[in-house]
């Protein structure tokens, strides 16, 4: 199969909103872009809001005419993607950690030697390593600059609260996996 042999940081997502959403009963009725996924269908469903499906490639557009009210990414990808400019808020809501792995084939890995593997691996472990120490480093600049540069509202929501509204749903019937599975996961940190 298949062998994973690094991961990388890609960051915390946050919501950006024309509105300071400072706990999840902030987000009720609002139409929220995410990604057509399950696990991201979710945070609007747990919020009370509306997800709304949309291509990346459309998000700009959607917030800018109304489409949708909020859409949710790493700040890095709010500021790459400028969502902020069509956006007056960016709500630290903390709702979900990414990471990224580094994944080689079966069939390319079982062709290296040891000592080919061992420099892979090597390679890509400390490019993740540099890669998450800038992201997380520019996300702590990214917060500064949203507020001084460009002159957005930085909300720093409830984190606490959001989990709370999470962990229910997250352990709850609507989920692949179980509580069990749930709490090794957690156990990790």
């Amino acid at each position: 199969g298949n062998k994973p042999i690094a991961a990388v940081y890609y960051g915390v997502r946050h919501t950006t909103a024309n509105k300071p959403i400072v706990r999840p009963e902030d987000m009720k009725g609002l139409k929220l872009r995410v990604p057509d996924a399950p696990l991201y269908i979710m945070y609007p469903k747990v919020v009370g809001a509306n997800a709304t499906p949309i291509a990346f490639a459309e998000v700009y557009l959607a917030l800018q005419n109304g489409t949708v009210d909020a859409q949710e990414n790493p700040l890095p990808t709010i500021f790459a993607k400028k969502f902020y400019e069509v956006q007056s808020h960016i709500n630290l809501t903390g709702h979900i950690t990414e990471m990224l792995l580094v994944i080689v084939s079966g069939p390319l890995w079982s062709q290296l030697s040891v000592g080919e593997r061992e420099v892979f691996q090597d390679v890509f472990r400390e490019a993740c390593a540099k890669a998450t120490a800038e992201i997380a480093a520019s996300e702590i600049r990214l917060v500064d600059e949203f507020a001084k540069k460009y002159g957005k509202t930085v909300v720093k929501s409830d984190r606490t609260a959001f989990k709370q509204a999470f962990t229910k749903f997250l352990v709850g019937p609507d989920v692949a996996w179980d509580k069990a599975l749930y709490d090794k996961v957690q156990a990790l940190k």
